[in-house]
């Protein structure tokens, strides 16, 4: 019997970051995307970021006949630096995604990969499947959907997508093209479900301009700080374009911001007059009121540009009241919070800020739900699988779907690690595969994620005792108790010495040789402490015969 396609999601489902999939057909494998995600630092304090478990891809490599990019945000593009240490296929995807990459694949020492920019259109070959790029509108340029063409069908992925009508650099999503593959016949759709609860349409990215106009015209006596993504080129073209209308030098604070900039403005993505962008180190050259500063930190991240401005700790400016902070992002959920904290600290040191509740400074880069729906009414698919999205996302998709016409049996919500078969006789689940999450600390690889993190939580919240114990009674000197961040009594202190000491005198301990010391003075610590304070506490015995 001739084999079904097979689509695997190792991330990207059931949330909002680390995508990717991968597409099967015999012997031959596509992966399309694979990003990254950035932890959540209450469930994983001092994890840097978070890729998806590719052992499937590790186990499969000889079947892999390349990776397809949609485009450059890390949620799509940040876990490859890793994946191409170990697999080695061509990448193919706009050239400004795979200028992005390529930076981040030398930051990483990554040096054997083969890149191919692809244009509007292009078809490239893979094994007995082939894929094809059709432009689509997003918050950063060089954006594409993929038309995967398989022996069983037509499978379109719209990857992060919005229909805008009138775009900064006029490339619109291709409609038409879209039409065509509908009219041909798709087997098989997956959409971006981000903005699914959203009713109506996504604002143009045009109409950001006439917010940052008339906010620039209303403080024309202030110096400008607009944060905004650093990967969102059109929209550091439209803060440029109004700086230059109001005859302000703009100056790039952060290095993603910096390095993009670069890159987008090398590729012909951003335009702009040699003299309007001066180096971040120059700015205390001209008066206030003529600097316009595009930053990094929207989302309150803690090493970001903004971030460290409002905590006083930037050293090229320092924010007061003669600032105005323009936050030109939405919050990603979970984000809330520390973002507040942002505006909080710089309301506090004077500046006025300005986010999207008060001003349409931010457009979204993904589709709502009449979008959605104008996507189904073109490609007519066969069976949907909604993706990119929190699982309320993909419920809720699903039942927009359902609404405009299509039965429930062909709309299959998926989970990480699942598998599923499709073909024209129907959809269904197959065998899941490997799936998780890999944590890097810095730049490397957590080893034992329970324990460590376990650790990290337990410092946070119970603090830290070291127990120095000479059990040798011939040598013997008085325990001592080092605590950190954690208060314990003077009579639990004295009660946990005296119960050592009795131990030691005895000759318990001695006895018990080094390893067993260790575990009785950990068991004892962790005892005492717990029944006295109702705290676990990491617990470090050291031992000296």
């Amino acid at each position: 019997m001739a084999k079904r396609i097979k689509i695997s999601f190792l991330g990207g489902v059931g949330e909002i970051g680390k995508n990717i999939t991968c597409i099967e057909h015999g012997e031959d494998i596509i992966v399309v995307d694979a990003g990254l995600t950035f932890p959540d630092n209450e469930e994983t304090p001092g994890i840097e970021y978070v890729i998806p478990d590719y052992t499937y891809l590790l186990n499969n490599r000889s079947k892999i006949k390349g990776i397809f990019i949609t485009h450059g945000h890390e949620d799509h593009i940040g876990a490859l630096p890793f994946l191409l240490k170990d697999i080695k296929v061509p990448v193919y995807g706009s050239p400004l995604a795979l200028g992005i990459l390529e930076s981040k694949l030398k930051e990483f020492k990554v040096e054997d990969y083969t890149l191919y920019p692809v244009e509007d259109r292009d078809v490239i070959p893979a094994g007995k499947m082939s894929v094809e790029f059709i432009r689509v509108t997003h918050s950063i340029a060089g954006s594409y959907a993929l038309a995967i063409w398989t022996p069983k069908g037509t499978i379109f992925m719209t990857g992060d997508f919005k229909i805008d009508h009138t775009p900064i650099d006029g490339k619109t999503t291709d409609l038409t093209r879209i039409a065509q593959i509908g009219e041909e016949g798709v087997l098989l759709l997956m959409a971006d479900s981000t903005n699914v609860e959203k009713p109506g349409y996504s604002m143009s990215e045009s109409n950001v301009f006439k917010a940052l106009d008339n906010l620039f015209v209303q403080n024309k006596d202030k110096r400008i700080i607009v944060a905004t993504f650093a990967s969102n080129v059109h929209r550091v073209q439209q803060i440029i374009n109004c700086a230059v209308l109001h005859d302000r030098k703009v100056a790039f604070a952060g290095r993603s911001l910096q390095k993009i900039a670069e890159i987008a403005l090398d590729l012909g993505e951003l335009h702009y007059p040699e003299d309007a962008v001066i180096d971040i180190d120059k700015i205390g050259k001209y008066d206030l009121d003529k600097l316009c500063v595009i930053c990094t930190g929207t989302q309150g991240e803690p090493m970001s540009a903004l971030t460290r401005m409002s905590e006083n700790e930037f050293p090229k400016l320092e924010v007061g009241d003669y600032d105005t902070v323009l936050m030109s992002s939405s919050a990603i959920p979970g984000n809330e919070k520390t973002i507040f904290g942002v505006i909080n600290n710089l309301n506090k040191r004077g500046a006025e800020v300005v986010y999207q509740a008060l001003a349409e400074i931010h457009s979204s880069g993904h589709a709502c739900r009449e979008e959605l729906k104008l996507i189904f009414s073109l490609l007519k698919p066969s069976y949907f699988i909604p993706v990119h999205g929190e699982y309320r996302h993909l419920k809720m998709h699903k039942e927009l779907a359902m609404e405009i016409g299509m039965g429930a049996s062909r709309i299959f919500i998926a989970q990480n690690g699942n598998s599923v078969e499709v073909d024209s006789t129907g959809i269904r689940v197959g065998c899941n595969v490997p799936c998780g999450q890999t944590l890097f600390d810095g730049k490397y690889l957590v080893e034992d994620v329970n324990g460590l993190i376990g650790d990290r939580k337990a410092l946070a919240t119970s603090g830290c005792v070291i127990a120095t114990v000479f059990i040798n009674p011939e040598t013997y000197r008085e325990p001592v108790i080092v605590t950190r961040g954690i208060n314990i009594p003077d009579e639990v202190r004295a009660e946990i010495t005296e119960e050592i000491v009795t131990e030691i005198q005895s000759g318990k301990l001695t006895e018990a040789g080094m390893d067993g010391a260790k575990q009785y003075v950990r068991k004892l610590l962790a005892k005492k402490i717990q029944k006295r304070l109702d705290k676990r506490p990491v617990i470090v015995p050291i031992v000296f015969e």
